[in-house]
C-alpha cells in the first residue's frame, strides 16, 4: 500500500511539473538517432573500399597470428 501511494505521489509531482511525457520523447529521439547511425554504418561498411580495407586488415592480422 505504501509503494502505490509513493508511486501516485511521484506521478502527481511529474504531472504538475509538466515533464510527464519527457521520457517518451527522449526515447523517440534516441531511437531515431540510433536508426540514423545504424543506416550510416551500414552504408559505410557495405561500400567496396571499406570492405577491402577490412579484408586486408583481417588478412594481415591472421597471417601474422598463424605464422
Amino acid at each position: 500500500m505504501t509503494k502505490s501511494l509513493h508511486r501516485i505521489k511521484s506521478l502527481a509531482i511529474l504531472f504538475k511539473s509538466g515533464e510527464l511525457g519527457m521520457v517518451t520523447a527522449e526515447y523517440a529521439v534516441t531511437t531515431v538517432a540510433a536508426c540514423g547511425f545504424a543506416g550510416m554504418l551500414y552504408k559505410l561498411l557495405s561500400s567496396e573500399s571499406i570492405a577491402k580495407l577490412i579484408g586486408d586488415l583481417m588478412r594481415r592480422a591472421l597471417s601474422s597470428f598463424l605464422f
